[in-house]
């Protein structure tokens, strides 16, 4: 099945087409008499001019797509501008070799409008040269910045995607090793919720590898994805857990970068759960058109006497990632007091 026309496909069709149309109207916009059309048309000089522009045109899109790819992306310079050259001939020899005299339709002479003036043919040869190189020119040079600036925008996408790609490398182990760990204290103990945390650990890892796999997805997946993870360790710790979870508003199709929330909600568990200790954890999710606020609050605990580190792999990684995908629409405030590490995020969604 061919691909479904994606909105900005669709804009950039748009743009084309509305780009040809100008360009073909300006032999027609700029001739002696534009209110004309009829008799514009049948006026021989009109016609060439015309061609010509249908000519650049085509020279345009055969310039874009193929001569720059094949020659001028391959340093093959020389071909390069030899095609370009025989081109430019064509251009210039083809309307006179299908416009051919006076008039084309009629074999009287041409509208008194277009009368031309008493001149040598020469100098109109050489105005007529002059104009065409100028305009095959603009039209070469034109293409060729389009296509470097398109070859180079290509180019950093996929240097983001690395990026991005590798980023989620290095989060995802991290998340499977915390929460293997979770279920292997379960399994420790032998508890009865041991099969329940391994069904939960399997719709995460399904998101992970399913869902996590694209640059974005519905804001009610992520959410899912928290509330598994806060259930397996609802799990874990038991109703003992000091924790408050509040999810205000309700997603209604908005699109959110995947994994960009969880590594602040693992770092409160990791850094903030004690059970000799007045521990407490707090997250809260607003949602409001396309605005989503995120707050994590956790108290901080010691182990082996040692306070906590503030924060690990995760919550640098994610702070990589809200950079790169969300430049200029998100906000994050992170607070790490003596006590207690609190996270606040603003993120524009789509």
């Amino acid at each position: 099945m061919a691909p479904a026309f994606t909105g900005d496909k669709i804009r950039q069709l748009l743009i084309h087409i509305a780009g040809c149309v100008t360009f073909l109207a300006l032999p027609i916009v700029f001739s002696p008499d534009a209110s004309n059309l009829y008799d514009l048309l049948r006026f021989p000089p009109a016609m060439r001019d015309f061609i010509v522009y249908v000519l650049l045109l085509l020279f345009f899109y055969f310039n874009f797509f193929w001569l720059i790819p094949t020659f001028y992306f391959r340093r093959k310079y020389v071909s390069f501008f030899a095609l370009a050259i025989v081109c430019f001939g064509l251009i210039v020899l083809l309307p006179n070799a299908l416009i051919v005299g006076d008039n084309v339709f009629h074999q009287g002479p041409p509208p008194p409008h277009f009368s031309m003036p008493p001149e040598p043919r020469k100098h109109f040869i050489l105005v007529d040269m002059g104009h065409q190189i100028f305009l095959f020119l603009a039209v070469f040079f034109f293409s060729l910045i389009v296509k470097i600036r398109n070859r180079w925008k290509q180019a950093e996408q996929e240097k983001l995607n690395a990026e991005l790609s590798y980023l989620k490398a290095q989060i995802n182990p991290h998340f499977l090793f915390n929460v293997l760990n979770s279920i292997y204290s379960l399994a420790v103990v032998k508890s009865d919720e041991t099969p329940t945390a391994v069904v939960k650990l399997s719709g995460m890892m399904r998101y992970v590898l399913n869902d996590a796999g694209h640059h974005m997805v519905p804001v009610s997946r992520e959410i899912d994805y928290i509330r598994d993870y806060i259930e397996l360790q609802r799990i874990r710790f038991g109703t003992s857990l000091p924790l408050t979870f509040t999810v205000k508003g309700g997603p209604s199709g908005q699109l959110i970068a995947p994994l960009i929330l969880i590594s602040f909600v693992e770092n409160a568990f990791k850094y903030g759960i004690n059970a000799a200790e007045d521990a407490a954890i707090e997250i809260d999710i607003s949602i409001d058109e396309q605005l989503l606020q995120f707050h994590v609050f956790n108290k901080k605990v010691t182990f082996n006497d040692i306070p906590a580190a503030s924060s690990g792999l995760g919550i640098e990684n994610t702070r990589k990632r809200l950079e790169l995908l969300y430049p200029g629409r998100h906000t994050l405030d992170i607070r790490d007091a003596a006590d207690h590490f609190s996270v606040s995020l603003t993120l524009q969604l789509i």
